[in-house]
């Protein structure tokens, strides 16, 4: 084991042993009613992950590279704190915020962050804002960075408020955890490996139950202290459970990740980690839900609120038409009997619709929408309906075509600013020959071509991250 896997290994065993310790003192709630039991439980818990949090911290402050705004390399060195958006409404900075709403008769929490910052935002909000009881968690959808503090603020009667997709979002991404874990630790590079986790039941994805749900475009209303809360379903944004929190004396929209890390921009309708298919038509029908509100201030879960009615209004207007327009532009190309590659290289927002694309793109979008349709079978070459890859093929194809040759195809293609055509050819000269120098050495700087393209383009967040990935990991 390497000096620095070891003293990972190390820390993380540490922590461990600390919570196994803190745990075991807080058995003592068995001698107690169970009120003073659970809270001492509880308190055991949000000790040992504020230990866990804070060794998390000090790993993750050493993330290296630069993203966008809103990048995920960007969030995970956001420092806690709390931010002050009215007399009533507080976040605890982070990966993901934690809203608090406080009110005379206890509080209401809109999401509550990613498990590792959990501990720590709780208690600055609480020694900072409030701590009376907390009668509401809402949470805004089933991700990680999202619910991860939800056990550890719940108070006895408090409700969990969700959309009534929240459960099966998360059956399923629990079930697939593993599959998924080294899919989302390439694009969130500064997430431990799989065996280096700590494993402990605290910290462990899912096992949410909502005690009430809103379906789509539904609204549950209720009054606290004087304050209207609606909780709207607001399905196609980040998946099929997404809800969002109006206060309309106020008229602040409490989005969660409705509009992405950053307002406006173009929304991420195909996530590259891979999820469920993302619905655009009813995202479209969210949205002009919640542009009839009128929001003055849109408070997100990652990063800062966006003020001023008229901005806001044209923001969600512009989100709004640029994705009914690439929809509609694929409807049209499909109709027209153009392929889904066509009509990736051809959609563009025009100029009165254009929106950043660092955490969405349009082409990837084509491409989902395509498929959202008509599935994965293309019609386009018999080949797609079995098992067999073209790949299977190509070590044949480097020995009939020889490596010298693909090789001198791959360059030309690269002189002549083909780099996507550059990696075709070079995948089929590496099958035939797995070290061939000249090879890998054109894979890499037909990456690093695209790389340059994606930092100085669109800036796309996941894009940048895949090729760096695929450079890191380059023989």
């Amino acid at each position: 084991m390497n000096p620095t896997k070891r003293k990972q290994s190390g820390a993380i065993g540490t922590v461990i042993l600390f919570c196994i310790a803190v745990v075991s003192a807080g058995a003592l709630w068995i001698y107690f009613d169970e009120d003073v039991a659970r809270k001492l439980k509880q308190e055991a818990e949000i000790q040992s992950m504020a230990v866990i949090g804070d060794v998390a911290t000090k790993r993750l402050a050493s993330a290296s590279g630069e993203g966008t705004h809103g990048a995920a390399v960007d969030l995970i060195k956001r420092p806690i704190e709390v931010r002050k958006v009215a007399e009533n409404i507080h976040y605890a900075t982070g990966v993901g915020n934690t809203i608090m709403i406080t009110t005379s008769e206890g509080v209401v929490l809109f999401d509550t962050g990613l498990v590792i910052q959990s501990a720590n935002q709780l208690q600055i909000l609480k020694d900072t804002v409030s701590d009376a009881d907390v009668r509401y968690i809402i949470l805004s959808h089933s991700h990680a960075d999202h619910i991860g503090g939800t056990r550890f603020w719940m108070d006895e009667g408090t409700d969990i408020i969700a959309h009534q997709n929240f459960e099966e979002e998360q059956r399923y991404l629990s079930e697939l955890q593993p599959y998924q874990y080294d899919r989302n630790r390439t694009l969130f590079p500064w997430m431990p490996a799989w065996e280096d986790r700590p494993d402990i039941p605290l910290m462990r994805y899912g096992g949410i139950v909502p005690t009430i749900t809103v379906d789509d475009w539904e609204t549950y209303l209720f009054t606290l202290g004087g304050i209207e809360f609606q909780v709207i379903g607001a399905p196609g944004a980040e998946g099929a459970d997404n809800a969002v929190l109006w206060l309309p004396q106020q008229k602040v929209l409490i989005s969660g990740d409705f509009f992405g890390p950053q307002f406006p921009q173009f929304p991420n309708i195909f996530t590259m980690r891979g999820e469920k298919v993302r619905k655009p038509v009813e995202y479209i029908k969210s949205l002009d839900r919640l542009i009839a509100l009128n929001p003055d201030v849109i408070l997100p879960s990652h990063l800062d609120p966006t003020i001023g009615a008229e901005k806001i209004r044209k923001g969600m207007q512009r989100i709004r038409d640029a994705v009914q327009y690439v929809h509609d532009e694929t409807i049209a190309g499909m109709n027209a009997g153009k392929t889904v590659n066509q009509l990736m290289k051809e959609i563009k927002l025009p100029p009165n619709l254009e929106l950043v694309q660092n955490h969405g793109r349009v082409d990837w979008a084509v491409k989902s929408i395509w498929e959202y349709y008509m599935g994965w079978f293309r019609f386009e070459s018999t080949t797609e309906l079995y098992p067999i890859p073209a790949q299977d093929v190509y070590a044949d194809l480097a020995q009939i075509a020889g490596i010298e040759n693909l090789i001198a195809l791959a360059n030309n293609y690269l002189i002549q600013g083909e780099p996507v055509k550059t990696l075709h050819i070079t995948e089929i000269a590496l099958a035939g020959d797995p070290q061939n120098a000249s090879a890998l050495a054109l894979r890499d700087q037909a990456l690093v071509e695209l790389l340059e393209r994606a930092e100085n383009g669109l800036r796309n967040d996941y894009e940048i991250y895949w090729l760096k990935s695929q450079l890191d990991t380059a023989p």
